[in-house]
């Protein structure tokens, strides 16, 4: 067994973090791009500012979600009672929150963090059960941490053959 050298787990966690605040941005953007295509083809007012807050919110996991679409839904039922319109929204941010959670994040979760999808999935689900609020926040990041300490197993070398005589 090795020793515990603090610079070289230090530098492994920061990269960790690193690649997860790469992959956390990358998905912010796309989730940024879903809000303003589908808030533009809806056109609800102030489109822009809601996708870039859309985006935004993804740094908070799931809680995010909910708090970018208070703005939109706001905007909708003060300019005028359009239920159509309304329901719309309603359906946009749950393809957003689908494309997102089941699609978006755990590739790039995997990709840049080398997390395994299914750990990306259930692990904010386990701990959101074990330490109810925390639990859902922390997740992500450190499930990038604790993939990143964990070393590749080797792989087996073939084994030579015996010459022929």
């Amino acid at each position: 067994m090795g020793s515990f050298d603090l610079k070289t787990s230090g530098r492994t966690a920061g990269t960790a973090l690193v690649n997860w605040w790469r992959a956390v941005s990358i998905e912010a953007l796309c989730v940024a791009v879903m809000w303003l295509i589908g808030l533009w083809l809806l056109h609800v007012p102030l489109f822009a500012v809601w996708a870039l807050l859309g985006g935004l919110m993804t740094f908070i996991p799931n809680f995010g979600g909910v708090i970018a679409l208070i703005g939109p839904v706001f905007c909708i039922l003060v300019t005028g009672k359009d239920l159509e319109r309304l329901g719309f929204v309603l359906g946009l941010y749950a393809v957003i929150v689908v494309v997102d959670q089941l699609l978006l994040q755990p590739a790039l979760m995997k990709r840049s963090a080398r997390v395994p999808i299914w750990a990306s999935i259930f692990a904010p689900i386990v701990l959101g059960i074990i330490i109810p609020f925390w639990g859902v926040l922390l997740a992500p990041p450190l499930l990038a941490v604790v993939y990143a300490f964990r070393k590749p197993k080797p792989k087996q070398q073939p084994q030579a053959l015996p010459p022929l005589r």
